[in-house]
């Protein structure tokens, strides 16, 4: 049957791949590690077996590109001022819900990287633990500890505020 159009690739995964860019680097640089994903899966897709998990490929492209940024950025100056943060027409993650994208944002790499491959990009945890480069049992606790300080984070506020309304 042969592979899609890349337009169509695109168009099938390119939300999830917003998605994991933001969850790993924040908002900030997410769309250019999108672009650079996409410009790299351009050049290599003739070459893609016609079997491969796609999006589990451009996962892979945008971890490797999350990691480039990063590394780029702790060679560069911090800027003085911080430009406010440009909302995506996408609305991807969370429109509305800030406070989960920067609870996220506070997690260790691991799990913020645990957390976005496999609750946002829905990959398997054999495929995440071969992106951070861990057994498959320390992604899934890498996850579990992720989701755990997350629910930590979102709920606890929530309790305390409910408490104090009570009173």
């Amino acid at each position: 049957m042969g592979k899609p159009p890349f337009e169509k690739v695109v168009s099938a995964h390119g939300a999830v791949v917003l998605r994991v860019c933001r969850a790993v680097l924040g908002a900030h640089d997410a769309e250019d590690a999108w672009s650079e994903t996409f410009l790299s899966a351009l050049k290599a897709y003739p070459e893609l077996p016609d079997d491969a998990t796609v999006q589990a490929w451009l996962v892979t492209i945008a971890h490797r590109k999350a990691i480039d940024i990063l590394r780029a950025r702790q060679r560069q100056a911090l800027p003085m001022d911080e430009l406010p943060p440009r909302e995506s027409p996408l609305g991807i993650p969370g429109e509305g819900h800030p406070e989960v994208l920067d609870a996220v944002g506070q997690l260790p790499p691991k799990q913020r990287q645990a957390v976005a491959y496999h609750y946002l990009a829905g990959l398997p945890y054999k495929d995440v633990s071969a992106l951070l480069g861990v057994t498959p049992d320390a992604a899934r606790r890498a996850g579990a500890d992720g989701v755990k300080a997350l629910r930590a984070a979102l709920i606890q506020p929530r309790s305390a505020a409910s408490q104090g309304a009570d009173r």
